[in-house]
């Protein structure tokens, strides 16, 4: 067809049936709103009150997976709950946060906590959820390299898609990709592992449906995000590094 008629042929139609005759000619499923055509999220509490929000589904089963590693001494953001929860053989569990109302360890920003944690102190730090809440996200994963012992470990995950909690600022969406950048070229020496979990119906869910109505058989079927859903469905990327014994710490 001539593009000059194609362009007769959809002023004519208007934008409305012109898109039902493609999705015709292309045998395309007709989307289906339902209530899922709104402006606002179900739950503007990020699905907290109807239950547990989905992306929680996929940062217990990855601290779960990495049990063996949440040992010895332990320091965590904000409270040690996951560090009560997954670890083992633990020596301390301390926390570190920049507000006072969880009563942490170390009250500071992590970006300027020089002065404030020990270097070389932990065996692991665990982040959870929490990379997207750095705003000097560089100068943060500096010292979250500095307080681990050599050969120690870092935990951490964050955001890919909506907010996670409304209780601090939110700052970063970065893909798989995207962090994996950043952290290698701040941990400099480290060996860095970066996963990105999600698909459609996590994205969907992550409107505020909660954990409870989505099938977790087909979250973990269709856990893995495609490079090209990477950036718009992933709800979590989650981070692991390693601090070789040999290294020192690069700022």
């Amino acid at each position: 067809m001539k593009p000059m008629v194609r362009e007769r042929i959809a002023r004519l139609l208007g934008p409305r049936w012109m898109m039902r005759l493609r999705r015709v000619a292309r045998a395309q499923e007709r989307p289906r709103w339902g209530n899922l055509r709104r402006l606002a999220p179900f739950s503007a509490n990020y699905g907290f009150d109807r239950g547990t929000p989905v992306d929680r589904y996929y940062l217990n089963g990855f601290l779960d997976r990495h049990r063996e590693l949440i040992t010895g001494r332990v320091l965590e953001v904000q409270t040690d709950g996951h560090a009560r929860r997954y670890g083992r053989d633990l020596e301390g569990v301390d926390t570190v946060d920049i507000r006072g109302e969880f009563r942490p360890t170390y009250q500071c920003d992590l970006a300027s906590s020089g002065l404030v944690v020990p270097s070389d102190r932990y065996d692991c730090f665990l982040l959870p959820n929490t990379l997207q809440h750095l705003r000097d996200v560089e100068g943060s994963l500096h010292h979250a390299l500095r307080v681990i012992k050599p050969g120690g470990v870092i935990l951490a995950s964050a955001a890919g898609f909506v907010p996670l909690t409304g209780d601090a600022p939110d700052y970063w969406r970065l893909s798989a990709r995207g962090w994996t950048e950043v952290l290698e070229r701040v941990w400099k020496g480290c060996e860095v592992r970066v996963e990105s979990h999600g698909n459609c119906l996590t994205a969907v869910a992550a409107l505020g449906f909660g954990l409870a109505v989505v099938c977790a058989v087909a979250l973990a079927r269709f856990g893995e995000a495609t490079e090209e859903q990477e950036t718009e469905s992933a709800s979590a990327n989650v981070v692991t590094a390693g601090r070789d014994p040999s290294a020192s710490t690069a700022y």
